[in-house]
């Protein structure tokens, strides 16, 4: 949930947040970031109060009867890109990294839609979403096959390089169409993996990597980009090789996997698996 206060205010709301028993933290182009059990707090610079956490609800009517916030939100606050992955826990198909610009104008209506993150939707619905999506939004979509997944892995020796490879990518990708100054995504590693991985264009963007970072529109709308591409490749891959491919990385998982080597062989298991996983070994 998202507000704007004057930044004038900033020492009385971390007065009132102490009272709460709140925790303070340096935050990148933040005041501070107050941390507790239920909600974590960010006050950026910009005057823009971001509350997350499982009670943001009852944290926000607490801060508007205490006069700090209206009851409005304020959802326009930023132009941005949010970046996102799927596929990464799936032991069959690809990973998959999308990012998506969010503009002043498209933000209510994509929260109209009922845009959030894609794990709490169907896939029916995130490909209904999807669709929409790809009509008002810039976006971008880096599919990272099985083999060449497993090939950058065996290379760079550590999923978080790829992972930021990928979300430098899709970075890039938009912003050879799109001017953009401001990027946000989930926090998978050290923010400096994505920082060395951008190319020209990407070097000047402000980043800001953090946890639930999904709560944020554009990160949610590209984690249902990404898993609307991750269900449509796995269902590709199965149909390719004859095989009902599962999702996950379940005992059904390792049934199929046996499955695949009986049909195909075992040196064919990486065309469609991610072969670091302890799954190979089982099949």
């Amino acid at each position: 949930m998202t507000y704007k206060i004057a930044s004038a205010k900033e020492i009385e709301v971390r007065k009132e947040l102490e009272k709460l028993g709140f925790a303070f933290s340096p935050a990148e182009y933040a005041f501070w970031r107050a941390v507790n059990k239920e909600a974590v707090l960010t006050f950026y610079k910009s005057g823009k109060l971001l509350i997350q956490g499982k009670q943001k609800e009852k944290l926000s009517n607490y801060l508007i009867d205490k006069g700090f916030v209206g009851v409005k939100r304020d959802l326009r606050f930023l132009e941005r890109i949010g970046t996102d992955e799927s596929g990464k826990g799936d032991y069959f198909g690809p990973l998959i990294i999308a990012g998506a610009m969010i503009k002043d104008r498209h933000e209510n209506h994509l929260l109209k839609l009922g845009i959030k993150d894609s794990k709490k939707l169907s896939d029916k619905k995130i490909n209904d979403l999807a669709g929409k999506i790809r009509e008002l939004c810039p976006y971008s979509i880096v599919t990272i096959s099985p083999p060449r997944y497993n090939q950058l892995l065996k290379r760079m020796n550590n999923l978080n390089r790829v992972l930021a490879w990928g979300h430098a990518r899709a970075i890039e990708n938009i912003l050879e169409k799109e001017n953009c100054e401001y990027v946000i995504s989930d926090q998978f590693g050290d923010k400096s993996y994505i920082l060395n991985a951008l190319m020209k264009k990407g070097k000047s963007v402000k980043l800001e990597q953090r946890h639930y970072a999904e709560e944020d529109t554009a990160v949610a709308v590209a984690s249902i980009l990404a898993r609307d591409e991750f269900v449509r490749k796995i269902e590709e891959l199965s149909e390719n090789y004859g095989i009902n491919l599962p999702k996950g990385a379940s005992d059904r998982v390792i049934e199929a996997g046996r499955e695949f080597v009986a049909k195909h062989g075992r040196d064919k298991l990486g065309e469609v698996a991610k072969l670091h996983f302890k799954t190979s070994l089982k099949i």
